[in-house]
């Protein structure tokens, strides 16, 4: 960091969502002269519209399957119902808390906090309503939106930011997507009380994961109430006054009071003048970045969900605490991001870390897979039938554990402490020599002794 005064700023920051919130702050620790521009509140889509208050969400609707599971253990339970309107309050008030929090934190760092839309004009210029201001670098980090043009009509629908501003609950919710955003929501809505349909493209919900937690999931959806309607999404969605028109292939239709757009979310760069500086996002919509996070236009970088590469917070927070200690301190950080830890929040959760065993042998591991299914014993005392499933996979030549992956009570935090192992590559005979912590179900990760099966990699047995 050179200290030219002819420059406002060191570093502004467009977006004050956690990415820029981390990168900010850690810039002005290590000396830099800071302004973070933020035109909705800071936080974010995390802390404000995602993450957060979804899981607030989630705790509401595990606290109604508690009270159900409660009669099993002795307790006199009156019949209950979830009213929205007291958790929307309550949730309003915790994210005006964190909202103050964040910004306190910002001021404490000594971050000057800019209340507006910003914009780029020319290099090493950034314009907030009347004010116009410069920098030697320009941080983009504003994170992404719900896409609503993905099928003709669905722009009249909701998106989770709106599901988490309702205050009373639909008696029956359609929900078009089963990614993260739809089965969450879709496991929730259920479970809170409502009739919930997932329309998807695919055969199984949640593309992209293990084929058996997929299939996992979608049981464990259809046990909490969720129709699932595999292989069919809407062609067109029609508004009518008393809700919504669902049309489908072949002429049939489906009608709903209330629809949930879950079909996506886009890099948000509408507005912020890329032109200006020359920069042209990809054909997803994205700031193309190096590693270095630098964009093709001198002095502006990205970082976190607006360059598309990995959509997680903590991803967007690792990021710009890296790019920023890079840039202004002392010596340069890489980040690696080839294995990392992530969640569904549905109930029950699902938690995983590594390839799926498909990738695994496309990669070229040969496979020895390890296995556990079973009823935990707080379900087993009950007769409930909610199960938990556990599955390793180790490299069958190094006997490194590659990829962990569960679905299960508290199978987010049970492979968040997992990870550790992996990124200090452990082996499964590393796993086989951990005592147990018993009675628990993480300890069938230290316990699978005999593999399900053994398989050979793709590029090996000329598997396609």
């Amino acid at each position: 960091m050179s200290g030219n005064d002819s420059f406002d700023f060191d570093l502004i920051t467009l977006g004050a969502g956690s990415g820029g919130v981390a990168a900010s702050r850690r810039a002005a620790t290590l000396g830099a002269r800071v302004a973070i521009v933020e035109g909705s509140r800071v936080g974010g889509t995390c802390v404000i519209r995602g993450c957060v208050p979804k899981k607030l969400m989630m705790y509401a609707a595990q606290l109604g399957d508690a009270i159900n599971e409660a009669r099993g253990y002795g307790w006199a339970v009156e019949a209950a119902r979830f009213d929205m309107a007291p958790w929307a309050a309550q949730k309003a008030a915790e994210t005006r808390r964190l909202e103050g929090v964040y910004r306190q934190n910002l001021a404490g760092s000594g971050v000057k906090v800019i209340d507006g839309w910003g914009r780029l004009d020319g290099p090493n210029t950034v314009v907030v309503g009347e004010q116009r201001l410069t920098a030697r670098h320009v941080l983009i980090a504003t994170g992404a939106r719900p896409v609503r043009d993905s099928i003709e009509g669905i722009g009249d629908c909701a998106t989770s930011d709106e599901v988490l501003d309702l205050e009373a609950l639909p008696d029956e919710v359609a929900v078009i997507g089963a990614g993260y955003i739809g089965v969450e929501f879709a496991s929730i809505l259920a479970r809170l009380g409502a009739k919930v349909h997932l329309f998807y493209r695919d055969r199984q919900p949640l593309r992209g994961f293990d084929e058996d937690l997929r299939t996992r999931a979608a049981q464990s959806l259809e046990a909490a109430g969720v129709v699932l309607h595999a292989g069919q999404a809407p062609q067109r969605v029609q508004r009518q006054d008393s809700g919504f028109e669902l049309h489908m292939a072949g002429g049939l239709t489906h009608r709903f009071p209330f629809v949930l757009n879950a079909t996506g979310r886009r890099p948000h760069t509408e507005g912020l003048g890329l032109e200006t500086v020359g920069l042209t996002v990809d054909k997803r919509g994205a700031v193309p970045v190096n590693e270095r996070f630098e964009t093709p236009a001198a002095g502006i970088h990205a970082i976190g969900d607006v360059t598309n590469r990995l959509n997680l917070t903590p991803a967007a927070i690792a990021e710009g605490r890296a790019w920023a200690e890079s840039l202004f301190g002392p010596t340069p950080r890489t980040l690696d991001l080839g294995r990392v830890a992530t969640a569904v929040f549905t109930l029950p959760p699902l938690g995983t870390i590594g390839p799926t065993e498909a990738q695994a042998l496309k990669d070229g591991h040969a496979l020895k897979v390890f296995e556990a299914d079973f009823r935990p014993m707080k379900q087993t005392f009950i007769g409930g039938a909610e199960r938990s499933y556990m599955k390793l996979l180790v490299d069958a030549d190094t006997d490194r554990v590659l990829a962990v992956h569960m679905l299960g009570a508290d199978a987010p935090e049970i492979v968040q402490s997992l990870a550790v192992a992996l990124t200090c590559g452990a082996t499964k005979a590393q796993f086989d020599r951990t005592l147990a912590v018993h009675p628990t179900s993480a300890e069938e990760f230290v316990l699978m002794r005999e593999p399900t099966r053994v398989l050979p990699a793709a590029a090996r047995s000329g598997a396609a």
